[in-house]
C-alpha cells in the first residue's frame, strides 16, 4: 500500500459532550455523529489536516466518558432524522473503538494544555 498522504500529520482529540446517552448509544448502532453547526468546521479542518481524529464521548452530568471512536468521514450537508431537530449539523462516520463508561476520576491525571491546563472531562 503506498502511505497516506496525511501521515506525518498530526493526530487530533476532542471532547464531545452528548445531552443524553441514547444519541450516543444511536453513534454505537449506526457508526454516526451529528454535532451543533459550530463544531463542524473544527472537525472538518481537523479530519482534512490530521492523520486521525479521536472522538471522546461523555453525557453531560455523567462523570463518565462513554467510549471513544476515531472520525471516518469528513461532515456532509446531510442530516440524520435519528437525533431529530434539536439543532445539529450534518452527519459523519465513526468508528468505535471502545465503548465503556470510564470515571472520569480515572483521567483527572490528563491536563489541556488549550484550555489552561484544566482537567479532561
Amino acid at each position: 500500500k503506498s502511505p497516506s498522504p496525511r501521515q506525518n500529520m498530526p493526530v487530533r482529540y476532542f471532547i464531545m459532550k452528548s445531552s443524553n446517552l441514547q444519541n450516543i448509544d444511536i453513534s454505537q448502532q449506526k457508526g454516526i455523529w451529528s454535532t451543533t453547526p459550530s463544531n463542524e468546521r473544527k472537525l472538518n479542518a481537523a479530519f482534512w489536516e490530521s492523520n486521525a481524529v479521536y472522538l471522546i464521548f461523555s453525557v453531560q452530568g455523567s462523570g463518565c466518558f462513554q467510549g471513544f471512536a476515531r472520525m471516518r468521514s469528513a461532515i456532509g450537508c446531510e442530516k440524520s432524522q435519528d437525533w431529530g431537530s434539536a439543532g445539529f449539523g450534518g452527519v459523519f462516520k465513526v468508528d468505535w473503538i471502545r465503548k465503556e463508561s470510564i470515571p472520569f476520576q480515572f483521567a483527572h491525571h490528563l491536563l489541556n494544555p488549550w484550555n489552561d491546563s484544566k482537567k479532561v472531562q
